[in-house]
């Protein structure tokens, strides 16, 4: 089973990881951890000529912070799955967009991604990745939500 876990280091996707380390897997399940870094558009943001360099270097900074995300996350899971069956990408562009490209391309049978759970206006506003992927995938998607504290089962 190919098992594409899409994650933002948030504690919604700390809640995908610990979901897919805790299950027990068919043997030679293949895990690939991704995150993607949306890519920076200084049109939009107004930005001077003088002070692209420095988003640049920001952008920079958020691929190398975004790398060491899943290359952690990666070595956490390998205890369960194995050296070799486990590996990592960063990709830059939109989240949804990228998340169902991997999913093509791997292939993968399995998406697990964490909800962030948005509501109303935000939702409105921000989007829904979740949404969008389930909505778009090749393949069966758990979305892993965090119960609001004092709910119980």
């Amino acid at each position: 089973m190919n098992i594409l876990l899409a994650i933002d280091g948030s504690s919604f996707s700390h809640a995908a990881v610990f979901e897919v380390r805790r299950r027990p897997w068919p043997p030679e399940s293949q895990v690939l951890v991704l995150t993607v870094v949306e890519p920076l558009h200084p049109e939009y943001a107004g930005l001077h000529a003088t002070f692209v360099p420095l988003a640049t270097e920001a952008q920079k900074e958020l691929f190398d912070g975004a790398q060491r995300l899943v290359a952690e996350t990666a070595d956490s899971l390998k205890e369960k799955f194995g050296d070799e069956q486990v590996s990592f990408a960063v990709k830059e562009g939109f989240i949804k967009d990228q998340i169902l490209e991997t999913a093509n391309d791997w292939p993968a049978d399995l998406i697990v991604l964490g909800s962030h759970g948005r509501k109303g206006i935000t939702k409105f506003l921000l989007g829904s990745v979740s949404e969008g992927v389930l909505a778009h995938a090749p393949c069966s998607v758990e979305i892993v939500k965090i119960r609001p504290h004092g709910e119980s089962h």
